[in-house]
């Protein structure tokens, strides 16, 4: 039985790409990656392990990392709105891919991407721009987009019987909701994608690499959690909204950063990054406090933690119009 990898992220799309090869009779492995935000801090993959599970075949995951950050400083294909680099961590995405399909001895790669639907990477040139850039020319298919594009060697081959591939393009998702109801499919809900797609991601990413350029991983990752407040050029603070967010930032902690928390009850976790002066510091701690259930309170001890050393200070919560002075956001 013939090997094939399908790009997975358990949406409608790859969840159909991966049935129509996998009723084919072919050997498929779903190939799942994730975005740094989410890799090594915990989080499960449940979910997407589920919608491989339920096709019936294995899942392989990929966490991504340092790779990436050299990919999204400087993008060659440029940033789309906000801060995602589609075409770009397209063709990186691929490459890695292509090293793996030949690491297991696959036939071919397949992708859910369907001509027309994301304005900066799925367009017709762009498509044919990601094959031929990825070295995938002719050895990547797109089965739902298939019999608007050239064959592919499986396709040639008869590996793969091209008459029974999809040729839809365009935004609606019609044709996939109707395919997923028919063959009782199980799918991730419509989302809005990638987060670096989002307005206030990309205000936070610009925000990082305006003022560090060399912006580690532990920093980058930090652009998906906690509310931002840059009080200066060279110190931005991170104040998380829940408990899980909590949990995310003690692992992204590191010795040259600043915690800061309440010292007498359970409240927000803030994560310092950079120089801060004492007033910078006063200012985190009194956003800690703003954000705690003790923020009528006429003054509360947070605990500033670097590098093993702490210090107390006593605070009064912040008020809305500080906050909003220093927020790292697109509505300003």
């Amino acid at each position: 039985m013939k090997k094939v990898i399908v790009m997975f992220s358990g949406g409608l799309d790859s969840v159909i790409a991966a049935h129509l090869l996998k009723e084919q009779g072919l050997s498929v492995t779903a190939l799942h990656f994730v975005l740094p935000f989410y890799s090594g801090v915990g989080k499960s993959f449940s979910q997407v392990e589920k919608y491989a599970g339920d096709l019936g075949i294995p899942i392989r995951i990929e966490e991504e990392g340092e790779e990436f950050l050299e990919m999204i400083r400087s993008p060659k294909f440029g940033f789309g709105k906000n801060a995602n680099p589609c075409i770009d961590c397209r063709i990186d995405r691929l490459k890695r891919a292509a090293k793996i399909m030949e690491e297991m001895g696959a036939v071919c790669l397949a992708t859910g991407e369907v001509a027309g639907q994301r304005p900066m990477s799925q367009k017709m040139h762009c498509l044919h721009k990601i094959e031929r850039l990825s070295g995938l020319k002719g050895k990547l298919l797109r089965p739902l987009s298939a019999k608007l594009l050239e064959p592919t060697e499986v396709e040639l081959s008869g590996i793969v019987d091209r008459e029974k591939l999809l040729g839809i393009s365009g935004r609606t998702r019609a044709v996939q909701l109707a395919y997923s109801a028919r063959h009782g499919l199980s799918h991730s809900p419509p989302a809005g994608g990638c987060l670096l797609t989002n307005v206030e991601t990309g205000a936070r990413f610009n925000d990082l690499a305006a003022y560090n350029r060399e912006f580690s991983l532990a920093d980058f990752k930090l652009l998906a959690y906690g509310r931002h407040f840059r009080t200066s050029p060279k110190y931005r603070v991170i104040v998380s909204r829940h408990e899980n967010e909590n949990e995310v930032l003690e692992k992204l902690y590191r010795p040259e950063m600043y915690k800061i928390f309440l010292r007498d009850t359970l409240g927000p976790l803030a994560i310092g990054v950079g120089s801060p002066d004492e007033d910078e510091l006063r200012f985190s701690a009194s956003a800690v406090m703003r954000f705690s259930k003790v923020r009528n309170e006429s003054q509360a001890a947070v605990i500033i933690e670097r590098d093993g050393q702490n210090s107390v200070l006593d605070v009064k919560a912040a008020m809305e119009n500080d906050l909003d002075r220093y927020r790292v956001t697109s509505r300003k």
